[in-house]
């Protein structure tokens, strides 16, 4: 079998629509940088390989990607959301993500696209305001759209700015069982984690 990864930027800045497998591609530079990925992965396919393209969300770490970044600003008392704080943010544990990728992997009925994300998709406010009461700080420095703009380019609009409200539906259905299904769950459990 083969295995693509690729990731929910696949769907662009889909505001609040819920998303599914069966959606379409978005068509900003991430979406389209996601759907160039994954049209490669047709040679696999073409050549009768099983194929799984899995589109995977904010994985939640506390030792990397944008949560090892905002972790330590949160431990400070100076998180916040991110712009207007109402795109919506598709989060997975580290956990989930690998449980997910072998549970792909593993079961031979799956094979296309496969969303790995918890099925709890929820606002940057709320994954701000859960991060903030998990470490029992404020978290309502919001940081403007402007200044993420100046610091990431075209990434802030297609990345952390981005709405992606995704669910696992073809991953559910084959019968994975979350450790973490809620944000706050995931939220909870980077937040407790060793450094």
């Amino acid at each position: 079998m083969f295995v693509s990864g690729s990731a929910v930027g696949y769907y662009g800045d889909a505001g609040d629509r819920v998303l599914s497998e069966d959606d379409p591609s978005g068509d900003d530079f991430l979406a389209r940088v996601c759907r160039d990925w994954e049209d490669a992965a047709g040679a696999a396919e073409d050549a009768g390989i099983r194929t799984v393209r899995i589109r995977t969300g904010l994985v939640v770490s506390p030792r990397g990607g944008a949560f090892g970044r905002m972790l330590p600003l949160f431990r400070l008392g100076l998180g916040g959301p991110l712009g207007g704080g109402r795109q919506y943010w598709s989060l997975i544990s580290l956990a989930d993500e690998v449980a997910a990728i072998r549970h792909v992997i593993d079961t031979s009925a799956l094979s296309g696209p496969v969303n790995l994300a918890c099925p709890d998709p929820v606002t940057n406010r709320q994954v701000t305001a859960a991060l903030g009461r998990a470490l029992h700080r404020p978290a309502v420095l919001p940081v403007p759209g402007p200044a993420l703009w100046l610091a990431l380019g075209e990434f802030a609009r297609t990345g952390v700015l981005a709405s992606q409200r995704v669910m696992p539906e073809r991953l559910l259905a084959s019968g994975f069982a979350f450790a973490h299904p809620t944000h706050q769950e995931v939220i909870r459990q980077v937040t407790t984690a060793p450094d």
